[in-house]
């Protein structure tokens, strides 16, 4: 057992288990101490020096971040000598940062601003020392702006802990800089984990505002917006409501009032994505010419990617199943564009998406129907709330509304597809109905739920024994690749999820985007999932429908359902996934 240890934190009397540091303790106490470059998901670099403290009887003032708790500490967080301190420290961090306030997709949510008005800094006080840094931007989906820049390091932190390793510095002292490593070795991923946590948008999404604000703008355009499955239990953080709170009737109230036509529910996606997997895995348990197991979840472009560079011996592993968004747009300008005598290139799609590769994703060539891409625009959580925000609608006080049918409509299934585990629960829920000829005795599959990093089970239904395994973090599919070369029929079915929890901690998501929050943004999804009736994919009658009319509709059922992957060549990383461009 840890032992318990005495302390106090201006003058509370709190007791904590020993090895913690100041700030850990003050966080679970309620306490709050400024800080910058600290994130729970990272290791603490005391870099930023803004979460200083004074603790009486040692000299100068210590970083909490890095001070670990001692017996009968008493601990000062915001002592004039502290709040001087702090001041300093903040002013120098404005000196490394180049301001680009309004078109900073956190501009309503930036912690560096709120710091300076509560410290009533002069952000000018020292000379800018990076306005003539480099932006590297990495495929279309991610880039990291130099001139930003406050040297926290947390991107390079998270680059290597998704085994990615792409990121690194250059030189030394003020002239620190993140570079990409160009050795052909190694390339983006296009996670985004680097920019969900920058605290200061240095590493950011590429943007696709303005280009979304021009079609809101086209008259003879049908605008269609549609809402992934974690966005409804994390956007609501940018309005200052509670973790998980659910707002997918205000989403789409939100996204009506800008001007959108319709708003669909890429849950809907979802299920199709669920049926098609579920399908392909009961084949490929009965067939071995049906393709080879285990078989990999690809509704994650990240991951795909990851695979595509990395690990190409395993591409064939990866479902042919699209991704809910693609599934879903490819049913609008097919299927909905038909029913509603719409003409398909009319037709602009913009995927409200938790993550930034899905940017990448939308714009790939396998994903093409009659040579033009289904999604046209992807924005990411942060980037409706610098919309939305821009746009005066506060979602927090806008009234409720049903998202728009036929393409509304969803189960339970889908609802948990933004948690890690849900991807593969869905699938589990309709395959084993498919091959246990629909005696469906288990809904629950509580073993693959949860933030465990790697999760592994057995699952069984009739007589049949399936070996699974749910993983979420790219260090972690790299564990599990490598303990497959040595044992290929470990697992049948693997879910992974490039991101900490899965979706609910994409790179698109609002910062920051903690342990604690990403549980909260879970919970709530599987709490959508109980309250529903229908809660397998299969069984939407809406997905049956679409699969109707593909059936009739024979020469585009392959087209809107199914996809394929390629190797990623490692010079061909090179040009396509670094570019450098002066600021």
């Amino acid at each position: 057992m840890p032992k318990i240890i005495n302390i106090k934190i201006n003058n509370k009397k709190i007791k904590a288990k020993e090895a913690q540091t100041v700030l850990g303790v003050a966080y679970f106490n309620g306490i709050k101490i400024p800080n910058l470059c600290f994130h729970p998901d990272t290791c603490s670099k005391a870099n930023c020096r803004v979460c200083v403290v004074e603790i009486k009887g040692k000299r100068g003032l210590p970083v909490s971040c890095a001070t670990k708790i001692e017996e009968g500490m008493e601990i000062s967080t915001n002592s004039p000598q502290v709040k001087k301190a702090r001041k300093m420290n903040l002013e120098l961090i404005f000196a490394e940062h180049v301001e680009k306030c309004p078109t900073c997709v956190l501009n309503k949510t930036c912690q560096l601003l709120k710091y300076a008005k509560e410290y009533k800094l002069s952000i000018t006080r020292f000379k800018d020392r990076k306005n003539k840094r480099k932006i590297y931007k990495f495929g279309n989906a991610v880039e990291i702006d130099g001139s930003q820049c406050i040297d926290c390091r947390n991107c390079i932190d998270m680059c290597n802990k998704q085994s990615a390793n792409f990121l690194t510095l250059k030189d030394k002292g003020y002239k620190t800089e993140i570079v990409p490593v160009e050795d052909g070795e190694h390339d983006c991923v296009y996670c985004g984990q680097c920019a969900v946590h920058c605290p200061v948008a240095s590493a950011q999404e590429q943007m696709h505002v303005k280009e979304v604000e021009k079609s809101l703008n086209q008259k003879n355009k049908v605008l269609i917006a549609q809402i992934a499955p974690s966005i409804r239990s994390s956007i609501g953080e940018i309005f200052n409501l509670p973790y998980g709170k659910i707002v997918t009737g205000q989403l789409v109230a939100s996204l009506k009032k800008l001007n959108f036509d319709y708003v669909f529910d890429v849950n809907f996606g979802a299920d199709v994505t669920t049926v098609v997997e579920a399908q392909e895995l009961a084949e490929r348990l009965k067939k071995k010419t049906a393709g080879p197991l285990p078989m990999f979840t690809s509704c994650c472009p990240g991951w795909v990617r990851f695979v595509e560079f990395y690990y190409p011996e395993f591409i064939p592993n990866l479902t042919t199943a699209r991704s809910p968004h693609i599934h879903s747009a490819g049913v609008i300008k097919t299927y909905f564009a038909e029913k509603m005598k719409i003409n398909p290139k009319d037709i602009v799609v913009v995927s409200i998406m938790p993550c930034t590769a899905k940017k990448f994703e939308s714009s790939r060539k396998e994903l093409m129907i009659g040579g033009n891409n289904l999604v046209d625009y992807v924005l990411t959580t942060r980037e409706l709330g610098f919309l939305l925000g821009k746009n005066r609608i506060n979602l927090a006080k806008i009234k409720s509304i049903e998202a728009d049918n036929p393409l509304g409509t969803h189960s339970g299934a889908a609802a948990i597809y933004g948690a890690s585990g849900g991807v593969m629960e869905s699938a589990l829920r309709s395959a084993c109905a498919i091959l246990d000829k629909g005696n469906l005795k288990c809904i629950n599959f509580k073993a693959v739920r949860g933030d465990k990093e790697i999760k592994t089970a057995e699952i069984k239904f009739g007589k049949k024994k399936l070996k699974v395994a749910v993983v979420n973090g790219l260090g972690n599919a790299r564990k599990i690749l490598e303990e497959l070369k040595k044992d290929p029929k470990k697992y049948n079915y693997i879910e992974v999820m490039a991101c900490p929890g899965g979706c609910i901690g994409g790179g698109g998501q609002p910062i920051p985007s903690t342990p604690l929050q990403r549980k909260k943004r879970a919970e709530s999804l599987y709490q959508i999932d109980a309250k529903k009736k229908i809660r397998t994919a299969h069984e939407n009658p809406v997905v049956q429908e679409v699969m109707k009319w593909l059936d009739k509709n024979k020469h585009l059922k392959h087209k809107v359902l199914h996809t394929s992957f390629k190797q990623v060549k490692k010079p061909e990383a090179l040009k396509t996934g670094q570019q450098q461009c002066k600021k």
